[in-house]
């Protein structure tokens, strides 16, 4: 197999040896990072990036707020929605992992008894991306360069091919997007809903600053007594 990569005549698994190669070269501190990275660090940064992402929606708050934190609902759901529609694309194509079939690879994690195509770890960062894109386009680019990043440390780590991670992104895009019409019909009146009640409604908008409003507000009707008593000690 070594030979085929070299070769050229399938990219997919010479790419995987160049990508691969990076870690051989690089230092062992430099590696355990990347284990690390790839197999948990982005997934909590998407996390952390969809909370930062609410707190901006809600802290803006105005009519767009219900809509984009329905949006940012939707992320998740759809990246857990797109690993179950993996369960069965899995079960159907059974490619093994690359390190079963070439030689010579540096996998970085081991203990990858399942099979490789599609990458969930891309799909789930690609769905949450993508959806992030959807509610705050800003956050979604940053969302979305995350996922291109995890699945580069995925075929980095020894644990997927590249057309494992291209799967994997294609399929998270698909679910977000081909469901989003009908999720957003369901969600954004489910979170109106949420903005109206009196104890839930800050997950959607902040209460701060609407109730600093009224309290500020000062009524007509409070100002007569005043203009009242300085046209008697005028007089």
């Amino acid at each position: 197999m070594a030979v085929l990569a070299e070769s050229g005549s399938n990219p997919d698994v010479e790419l995987l040896y160049d990508i691969n190669g990076l870690a051989k070269d690089a230092p062992h501190w430099f590696d355990r990072v990347m284990e690390f990275v790839g197999e948990y660090g982005l997934l909590l940064a998407m996390v952390l990036l969809i909370l930062w992402c609410w707190w901006s929606v809600r802290r803006r708050g105005g009519e767009d707020a219900a809509p984009s934190v329905a949006a940012l609902v939707w992320a998740p759901l759809a990246a857990g929605l797109a690993v179950l529609v993996n369960v069965p694309i899995r079960g159907f194509v059974e490619r093994p992992r690359p390190f079963v079939d070439h030689q010579g690879l540096d996998v970085l994690v081991s203990g990858k008894t399942d099979f490789s195509f599609v990458s969930d770890h891309a799909t789930i960062t690609m769905a949450l991306g993508v959806g992030l894109f959807v509610a705050h386009r800003r956050f979604g680019l940053i969302g979305i360069g995350l996922a291109l990043l995890e699945g580069f440390c995925r075929v980095y780590m020894g644990v997927h091919y590249p057309t494992d991670v291209v799967g994997g992104f294609a399929l998270g895009t698909a679910v977000v997007l081909l469901l989003s019409p009908p999720a957003t019909a369901l969600l954004t009146p489910l979170m109106r809903a949420v903005e109206r009640s009196p104890r839930a409604g800050w997950l959607v908008r902040r209460r701060s600053a609407a109730a600093g409003d009224r309290g500020n507000t000062v009524l007509p009707s409070a100002r007569k007594p005043l203009d009242t008593e300085e046209r008697d000690l005028a007089a």
